[in-house]
């Protein structure tokens, strides 16, 4: 009898270790074993649910945990304090019952969606207007949490700072329309427990709906307030 070629012997030994692979993915987990796809499908219907009102394509992506533990009948997820929702995160899943123990799992969430960016250069102060701003797609996972998705909401406000050419605008880079201006007749509102008194004074500075700024009584006295629309500062006592 003829004996075997090694290409039939290499061929035979590839066959039995793909098989050997096929039977190893598999395996079920050991009796009294918690399934790992199932913490992994718990965090994904989490972050779903998470994830809902993002303007763009979700994908999730959540990997497997690295220990065995102990079988569960009550999962929880949730994420830790201080986590994004989208980008490179965290979930944590718990079990409640019987025993109890905690599972963080990495995850990336990718959303592909529109974020406003500028078309041109612009100078520190500018007001926003329609021709400075267009749209890019991108993955809003990869940029910073206060990256803004709505154009519209920015007409009116100001950079704080120079901006370059196609660069992310973000909440920390705009400041709201000025609410009160510098010099021009405010109106003072004054309230605490119990009462609400309406005079008006002279801003001493400008400011945005929601900042602190100091204005002068007609007495003279300078109090400080918060900026609402339409030249008005409330004082609290």
């Amino acid at each position: 009898m003829a004996a075997a070629s090694p290409q039939a012997g290499k061929r035979s030994r590839g066959m039995r270790l793909a098989a050997a692979c096929l039977c190893l993915s598999g395996v079920a987990p050991a009796a009294g074993q918690q399934d790992p796809a199932a913490l992994v499908a718990q965090a994904e219907r989490f972050l779903k649910t998470q994830t809902g009102g993002q303007p763009g394509a979700v994908s999730i992506q959540v990997k497997l945990p690295r220990t065995a533990l102990p079988a569960c009948s009550a999962l929880d997820a949730f994420q830790p304090q201080g986590s994004r929702s989208i980008g490179k995160t965290t979930v944590g899943v718990r079990c409640l019952a019987p025993t109890r123990w905690t599972v963080y799992l990495p995850a990336q969430v990718s959303v592909i969606g529109s974020y406003v960016v500028t078309r041109q250069p612009l100078p520190a102060n500018h007001i926003l207007t329609a021709a400075d701003l267009t749209l890019r797609e991108g993955d809003l996972g990869s940029l910073p949490a206060d990256v803004i998705t709505d154009a519209d909401a920015l007409l009116g406000y100001r950079a704080v700072s120079g901006l370059a050419a196609g660069a992310p605008l973000r909440n920390a880079l705009v400041r709201p329309p000025l609410a009160v201006q510098q010099g021009q007749t405010t109106r003072l509102v004054m309230s605490g427990p119990g009462f609400s008194v309406q005079s008006e004074g002279q801003a001493l500075a400008n400011a945005s709906r929601g900042d602190r700024v100091r204005v002068k009584t007609r007495s003279g006295q300078v109090v400080s307030g918060i900026a609402h629309d339409d030249q008005q500062v409330v004082v609290a006592f």
